[in-house]
C-alpha cells in the first residue's frame, strides 16, 4: 500500500511539473507559431534569441548522436513508420534520428533527476527502485502517445477545414483564375494544418515539381487524412482525364459535406458511452451519498 501511495505522489507530481512547464512555454510556443505563420506569408521575422539558439543546436545535435546509435537498432520498416508518424505531427524538419534521441533523453534524464534529488533525502530502497523503473518506462512510452495523439488531431483538422479550402477553390476557379493560382490563393487564406501543407506543397511546386507530384507529396505527408486524399485523387483524375476541375471541385465539395456530416452523427451516436464512465463512478455515487446519506445517519442513530 506504501508503495502504491509512493507511486500515485511520484505520478502526481511529474504531472504537476509536466503542466507548469507547458504554461512557462506556451507563450514563447505560441509566439513562434505566429511569426513562423508570417514567415509563411513572406516576412521573415525570427526571434532575437541568439543564445537560445546556440543551445538548441547543440541539444539537437546530441540528440541526433544518441538517436543514431538507437536508429541502427531498429528496421526500416520501423523507421519508416516513426518518419509517416513524425510527418503526420508536422515535425517535417525533426528527423528520426534526433526524435529518438530526445526519447532517449526523456526514458533516461527523468528517473536519473528522481535518483539525484532522492539519494539526496536517503538511502536507495526497492520503493525508489520500483519508482525509477515506472519513469523509465513511461518516459520511453510517453513520446509516441503524445506524437500520435498530435497526429490524431492534425489530421481531424485538415479533414475538417478540407471542405472549406474545396469552395474557396470552386468559387475562384469559376471566376476565371487558374488552379495553380486559386491553390496559392486559398493557401494564403487558409490557417492551421492545412495551411501549412498547402505552402509546402506551393514550396515544392516553385522549387520545380509539377503540381500532381507537390499533391502526391502532400498526400504522402498525410496519408491518414480522408478528406485529403479524396480531394488530391480527384484532381489527378481530373488533370488526366482532362475533366473540368470545376465539376469536380463542386461535386467533391458535396460530398464532403455529407461526410462531414456522417462524422458528426458518429460522434454524437458515441457521446452517451462516453458519458457512462463519469455517470457511474462520480455523478451516482454523489447522489447516493446525498439521498441515502440522511437516511443512513438517522437508521444508525436510531440504533444507537
Amino acid at each position: 500500500m506504501m508503495i502504491l501511495s509512493f507511486l500515485a505522489g511520484v505520478a502526481l507530481t511529474g504531472l504537476a511539473i509536466a503542466l507548469i512547464v507547458r504554461s512557462v512555454a506556451f507563450g514563447r510556443v505560441r509566439s513562434r507559431a505566429v511569426l513562423a505563420q508570417i514567415g509563411a506569408y513572406g516576412f521573415d521575422a525570427s526571434l532575437p534569441l541568439q543564445d537560445t539558439a546556440g543551445r538548441r543546436r547543440v541539444l539537437e545535435g546530441l540528440a541526433s548522436r544518441v538517436g543514431a546509435s538507437v536508429e541502427r537498432q531498429l528496421g526500416k520498416a520501423r523507421l519508416r513508420e516513426i518518419r509517416t508518424m513524425l510527418n503526420a505531427a508536422g515535425f517535417y524538419r525533426t528527423t528520426v534520428a534526433r526524435y529518438l534521441g530526445y526519447r532517449t533523453f526523456v526514458a533516461a534524464g527523468v528517473p536519473g533527476m528522481f535518483i539525484l534529488i532522492a539519494s539526496m533525502g536517503g538511502s536507495i530502497g526497492p520503493p525508489l527502485i520500483l519508482a525509477v523503473v515506472a519513469l523509465a518506462a513511461m518516459g520511453w512510452i510517453l513520446p509516441p502517445f503524445i506524437l500520435k495523439r498530435r497526429a490524431r488531431a492534425r489530421t481531424e483538422s485538415i479533414d475538417y477545414e478540407v471542405p472549406e479550402l474545396v469552395d474557396l477553390l470552386v468559387t475562384t476557379i469559376e471566376a476565371g483564375v487558374g488552379f495553380t493560382a486559386a491553390l496559392q490563393i486559398s493557401a494564403r487564406r487558409t490557417r492551421g494544418a492545412l495551411g501549412e501543407e498547402l505552402r509546402v506543397a506551393l514550396s515544392e511546386q516553385s522549387m520545380g515539381l509539377t503540381i500532381n507530384d507537390a499533391l502526391k507529396n502532400m498526400l504522402e505527408r498525410t496519408s491518414t487524412s480522408i478528406s485529403l486524399r479524396a480531394f488530391v485523387q480527384a484532381i489527378i483524375q481530373g488533370e488526366t482525364l482532362g475533366v473540368s476541375i470545376g465539376k469536380i471541385l463542386r461535386d467533391l465539395a458535396v460530398d464532403m459535406r455529407k461526410r462531414r456530416r456522417q462524422m458528426a452523427e458518429e460522434r454524437a451516436q458515441k457521446a452517451p458511452t462516453k458519458l457512462l464512465f463519469p455517470l457511474v463512478f462520480m455523478i451516482l455515487p454523489a447522489m447516493f451519498i446525498v439521498i441515502l446519506g440522511p437516511a443512513i445517519h438517522a437508521i444508525n442513530v436510531q440504533f444507537s
